[in-house]
């Protein structure tokens, strides 16, 4: 039984659109940042760069250093922030209202992310998610990742409900064009992380929210694909 409005199932990007994962990332950066004698770096020069990966985290934190030994960096990067995996991390405010607001009209939710699936599956235990994540992709989960289409595509085959009745949420332009490409309807999260020059607008997603909290109306919902009326 899904309530009129709202999708059969929403599939959400990690970091910049369930979690503010920033605080978490900053302290990682922070700490590769001191064990080479440099001073520390602020969020809101780190935060724009988090939802694009740890290689562009890395970018901005060592922006002097060669790419070849900042790549070398990534698996530092990594081993740290799963020691800083949740300390600092919070739930965008509206978040925990909307997955309640869905499971309450028989929707079936789940996270397809790029974040390495080993650290995505540790921080759903910290969150309460373990049994209310129906699906949860990451980033190495399969041999392609956003922005390809195969990681919405299999999620939506995991929780057996069809690709036009899902909704796909993120924060990222990739997001979208995983969502377009394997044509499930999108939402693009304009309160998550996002640089200067972007324009979501452009991303051409099917509905853009400012807010977390909108999406507790069925209202506020891409409606191409879905049902009317209750099923």
């Amino acid at each position: 039984m899904t309530v009129a409005g709202f999708p059969r199932a929403a599939l959400f990007d990690l970091d910049g659109t369930l979690l503010d994962s920033a605080p978490d990332m900053l302290a990682t950066a922070n700490r590769m940042l001191a064990a080479r004698g440099a001073g520390p770096m602020t969020l809101d020069v780190l935060r724009p760069h988090v939802s694009k990966g740890a290689r562009a985290m890395l970018a901005a934190a060592f922006p002097e250093m060669e790419q070849g030994p900042r790549e070398a960096l990534v698996p530092e990067f990594l081993a740290i922030y799963q020691e800083e995996l949740g300390r600092h991390s919070v739930l965008f405010d509206g978040i925990a209202e909307m997955l309640v607001a869905l499971e309450a009209a028989g929707s079936t939710w789940g996270i397809v992310t790029n974040k390495p699936e080993y650290l995505a599956r540790d921080i759903l235990p910290q969150l309460g998610w373990e049994t209310r994540c129906a699906v949860l992709i990451g980033g190495d989960t399969l041999a392609e990742k956003k922005p390809h289409p195969l990681p919405l595509q299999v999620a939506a085959e995991r929780i057996g409900i069809a690709i036009a009745d899902c909704v796909y949420v993120g924060d990222d332009e990739r997001d979208i064009q995983s969502a377009r490409a394997a044509g499930m309807p999108s939402v693009a999260a304009l309160w998550g992380y996002r640089q200067a020059h972007e324009e979501p607008v452009q991303w051409q997603a099917d509905v853009m929210v400012e807010l977390p909290e909108a999406l507790v109306a069925p209202s506020a919902w891409p409606t191409r694909g879905f049902v009317v009326g209750v099923t």
